[in-house]
């Protein structure tokens, strides 16, 4: 019987033997040629920064290539965005085969009536929480697919994909799900509510995610520029801890989360850029005494029986509202 290892892993076979790249110890590693990368590959068909594997805090894992040059397969398959892993699936960059290994834990799939794996099967944890939720949209992402050569459309989704990280987690947060052209991405509020730091960091992410997206658009040969719409909710949801040992699987469940996502669909129907639950919203006005620029509108969400009131602007209402009550200090600036 073959030992599972207890953390997941790349396996990289050499005529020495297999190697054993661990995925510990972040939740961000870059594979390429370059000294910077955690995992450095010598092979002259990989790009300096080659691709890049992210875990979640609900333990998924995800492959993200940075646009390399000869690209980035999954079991054969070119990545252009962000794929899913599965244990053992076989990785290829340039001319060099790995595999990911992501092991259950012994006896978790087996109904085994032992004390030990009751133990296991009724571990799980659910608790109340506040949070915001964002989710982040490229608009006409399926037209861009139709539109531009898929190498080009590896490295713009890539690059896109791997600065929103970035941004997301400067601000306090992690990327919860990578959703074909989306993001989602969860602040965890204490019981005193959204603090007046708190609302900042999430409100200046959407600038920059904002503006990341415009400069991106002027490094590539794109049919039309990127754009973005977001949608932001705070409210309580509930979140469950389903794994176990040192690896928790936090799924955010509810509401709060289910609207965020009509939220951002709605900005199409309204023709703005943003739109903010009532309570997100309120805390946006809590950061000054300035007009926010921002507009209250009645939608119907997608599933819910009464229209929805949200509150609706552009990113310039947003940064102009920011430059006057949440400049940056001269240390960020």
């Amino acid at each position: 019987m073959v030992t599972l290892r207890p953390t997941p892993y790349l396996l990289l076979p050499t005529d020495s033997g297999n190697r054993y790249l661990p995925l510990v110890g972040s939740n961000c590693w870059t594979v390429g040629r370059s000294d910077d990368n955690n995992f450095v590959l010598s092979d002259r068909w990989i790009s300096r920064n080659h691709a890049m594997l992210q875990c979640t805090e609900t333990g998924d894992f995800y492959l993200i290539d940075l646009g390399s040059r000869n690209g980035s397969f999954v079991n054969g398959r070119r990545v252009s965005i962000p794929v899913t892993l599965r244990n053992g699936d076989r990785l290829t960059f340039g001319q060099t085969d790995l595999e990911f290994h992501c092991p259950l834990k012994e006896g978790s799939s087996n109904a085994s009536s032992t004390g030990e794996d009751k133990e296991t099967l009724t571990s799980t944890l659910h608790v109340r929480r506040l949070m915001s939720v964002m989710v982040v949209d490229i608009r006409d992402f399926t037209v861009l697919t139709r539109q531009i050569d898929e190498k080009i459309l590896s490295a713009v989704i890539g690059t896109w994909f791997r600065q929103s990280g970035e941004i997301i987690r400067e601000a306090g947060s992690w990327v919860d799900k990578y959703i074909g052209d989306a993001v989602m991405a969860i602040w965890f509020h204490g019981s005193q509510g959204v603090s007046n730091e708190e609302a900042i960091n999430i409100f200046r992410s959407v600038s920059a995610l904002h503006k990341m997206t415009s400069d991106l658009s002027k490094e590539y040969p794109l049919p039309f520029p990127l754009r973005i719409g977001t949608g932001i909710n705070t409210g309580f949801a509930m979140v469950g801890n389903t794994g176990s040992g040192d690896r928790p699987d936090y799924t955010a469940i509810g509401d709060t989360v289910n609207a965020a996502f009509r939220l951002e669909s709605s900005t199409k129907q309204i023709g703005l850029e943003i739109a903010l639950g009532e309570d997100t919203y309120r805390y946006l006005v809590g950061l000054g005494k300035n007009q926010t620029g921002f507009k209250q509108y009645s939608v119907d969400l997608k599933g819910y029986e009464v229209p929805t009131v949200t509150y609706a602007g552009n990113y310039a209402d947003l940064d102009a509202y920011l430059h006057l009550n949440a400049p940056l200090s001269s240390a960020e600036s």
